[in-house]
């Protein structure tokens, strides 16, 4: 069977990952199909470069998205919608996604959370 997975790269501690079409028999750094794009979860905010068109044929060939793929694809492609782009009818084209992540909570920095009290509290 053939799978949509991420494929590791970068260096110790600095992880980037390619988004690849592999034999889902595979190791998870070796052989693969096709890239089709990269994601980069150390950038603020992290990037998610497919080529859109690839990917629709991957999956109307029959390829199966890991989970951790499939929910890059859920939360920022809609596949039912098509952008429009200068430039889709190219035979090439890739897409750039920005994913907004919230800020880190630092768990050193003491923090007050005031709640509304319900109506008809008395204090």
């Amino acid at each position: 069977m053939v799978a949509i997975r991420l494929r590791r790269a970068g260096s110790k501690k600095r992880p980037f990952f390619r988004i690849v079409v592999t034999d889902s028999r595979a190791a998870r750094d070796s052989s693969f199909v096709e890239i089709l794009g990269h994601y980069n979860p150390r950038t603020k905010p992290a990037i998610v470069d497919v080529d859109r068109e690839r990917l629709d044929y991957w999956l109307k060939t029959g390829a199966q998205p890991s989970d951790t793929v499939r929910t890059l694809i859920a939360r920022h492609f809609n596949p039912m919608a098509k952008p429009a782009v200068a430039g889709a009818g190219d035979a090439h084209h890739s897409e750039t996604v920005v994913m907004h992540r919230p800020p880190a909570v630092d768990p050193h920095e003491a923090k007050t959370v005031v709640l509304p009290r319900p109506a008809g509290a008395t204090k």
